[in-house]
């Protein structure tokens, strides 16, 4: 495919593509998917028996009909409900179901521990949540009930799977509410620079159209059949494979959670085609397809981002796997997708950058004292203005106005470069966001809980280069006078108390810190100084792999 046939003078990709069609909903979209393909299979539980759940597009439709319906017995349109749970069919359902009725959907990590899920059935004044009913030894309707003892708001906590299974699926009556584009879909929860996490306001439009375009841009088709690792509580997961899928006829084949075995053995059975992944992901199929070869001839494309994308892991994959790659960048704010490359792109350096931007999205590399686009190939902000961008953070309009401008353009705090091509390269970040294998994790929030140890004084903590994650958490903590401090005493301090893939992985212990005249600490110094010590941050971690 050609990508080389517009070209710019400044640092500044206007929106491109056909007319803007995004008035439409997430219900519409699923509407017309069943209109357009009823006996298709559209979604298939990822499970590795040779009986799985499976609905058409039909189907799909329907079920999501009666949930819609069965929410309204219980929600106003415009309420909030949460769902707290790890992939599941039945997400899907309630996604799709909580579109149709006008219900703004909360997503939660099920990583979460009790004080986390607080604050964001808090901050988002959830009406109600649906849980899965145990997520690794972890009871989570009970942590909800005992939660709840705190939130005069919420009224209503279910059990996801048996919610779901007694939805009655015959016709129902009354007709369901109008749904307007602009209206709320989801709030998803980003960490902020303060630690405390901003739910982003994603209309319909946002979701529906974002998803839509990354599908069509990467050449989706009704003969593709998707096996989706990603987590659904990210606009990855329930956003570009769930709702890319829908609009572009595909099978989407949905395992509970990210195995490298199972996902081989789910391509080999299903006949995959396409997968959406971080890189750590698709590093462990690799690893894990060496161990034992699959027939994997189907599968022809593989799209990464949500991390940096190593230049070395493109060529492995595509020389063990046989696939074409497809390099994504952008944020939860973005619904997500900014830029991506195309199959068969012909710029030169493709696979060093994350494309260009999507159809219909504009980006410019600003100049971060006048907003100004820089020249080509220097370095400034990204900056995107789309019909994808959020609506803003819920009941947070401070935080909104630092992020979007008068002008509506989304800032990212990511510092990249553009070409003449419109080949956006990212560089780096204005904000020190870590990004784990897929997870954004801010060292604010990482920081402030560590300080509540007794024995520490004082802590920084940074994002170091790693081999299979991009990046992983490093704590530089400096312990208090007279006091003894462990590696091991800090990570039994965080277990059960912090999401697991916030844990650091790297432990230093430290006399003092390189510090600015005005006293801040020099968290790039600290990086460089402990990489020109040690090389590449190759610690062995002590989270749960699962999670990632």
């Amino acid at each position: 495919m050609a990508s080389t046939d517009h070209h710019v003078t400044t640092s500044h990709w206007p929106s491109t593509g056909t007319a803007f069609d995004g008035d439409y909903t997430i219900g519409d979209a699923l509407r017309g998917a069943a209109a357009r393909w009823p006996s298709q299979t559209a979604l298939v539980e990822g499970i590795a028996t040779p009986d799985p759940r499976t609905w058409t597009y039909a189907e799909l439709l329907g079920d999501a009909e009666a949930v819609a319906h069965a929410l309204l017995t219980h929600f106003h349109p415009g309420e909030r409900a949460a769902v707290w749970s790890a992939n599941s069919p039945e997400w899907v359902l309630l996604e799709l179901g909580a579109a149709l009725a006008g219900i703004t959907l909360v997503t939660v990590n099920p990583a979460y521990r009790s004080t986390e899920l607080e604050f964001v059935l808090r901050q988002s004044r959830a009406q109600g949540i649906f849980c899965q009913p145990q997520l690794n030894s972890r009871d989570l309707p009970a942590i909800a009930r005992e939660v709840a003892e705190r939130l005069p708001e919420l009224r209503l906590i279910e059990t996801l799977g048996e919610w779901i299974e007694g939805v009655p699926r015959s016709a129902a009556a009354t007709a369901l509410p109008d749904v307007d584009p602009a209206d709320p879909a989801q709030i998803q929860y980003t960490s902020g620079t303060t630690g405390f996490p901003k739910g982003a306001v994603l209309p319909h439009r946002a979701l529906a159209v974002n998803s839509r375009l990354y599908a069509q841009t990467i050449g989706a088709t009704p003969e593709d059949v998707w096996v989706n690792p990603m987590p659904l509580f990210h606009t990855a997961g329930c956003g570009l494979v769930t709702l890319g899928t829908l609009q572009t006829g595909g099978i989407h084949v949905l395992p509970a959670k990210f195995d490298a075995d199972l996902m081989l053995d789910l391509f080999e059975y299903h006949h995959g085609t396409i997968l959406l992944s971080v890189p750590t992901m698709l590093i462990r199929m690799l690893d894990a397809q060496r161990e034992s070869a699959r027939d994997l001839s189907s599968w022809r494309l593989s799209t990464l981002g949500g991390a940096p994308v190593p230049v070395e892991l493109v060529r492995r994959a595509r020389n063990e796997f046989g696939v074409g790659i497809g390099i994504g960048y952008g944020q939860t704010e973005a619904a997500p997708y900014i830029t991506h490359t195309v199959p068969g792109d012909t710029h030169p350096d493709w696979q060093e950058t994350v494309g260009r931007p999507l159809p219909q999205v504009e980006v410019k590399i600003a100049d971060q004292g006048t907003g100004e686009p820089v020249p080509l190939g220097e370095l400034g902000e990204i900056c995107t203005r789309s019909p994808c961008v959020m609506s803003g953070y819920f009941e947070n309009p401070q935080a909104t106005d630092a992020a979007i401008d008068n002008n509506g353009w989304l800032h990212t705090g990511d510092l990249g470069s553009m070409d003449a091509a419109g080949y956006v390269r990212i560089k780096g970040r204005v904000r020190d966001m870590i990004i784990r294998g897929g997870e954004n994790i801010y060292p604010r929030e990482i920081e402030d809980f560590l300080f509540t140890h007794d024995s520490v004084a004082d802590v920084s903590v940074v994002g170091l280069p790693h081999d299979e994650w991009g990046e992983i958490v490093g704590a530089f903590v400096r312990t208090r006078q007279g006091a003894t401090l462990t590696r091991e005493d800090l990570v039994s301090h965080c277990t059960g108390r912090i999401a697991s893939y916030k844990i650091p992985q790297v432990w230093e212990f430290v006399t003092g810190f390189p510090q600015t005249p005005s006293g801040k600490i020099q968290k790039f110094a600290l990086r460089d100084a402990y990489l020109s010590r040690t090389g590449r941050a190759t610690q062995p971690d002590n989270t749960d792999r699962r999670e990632a």
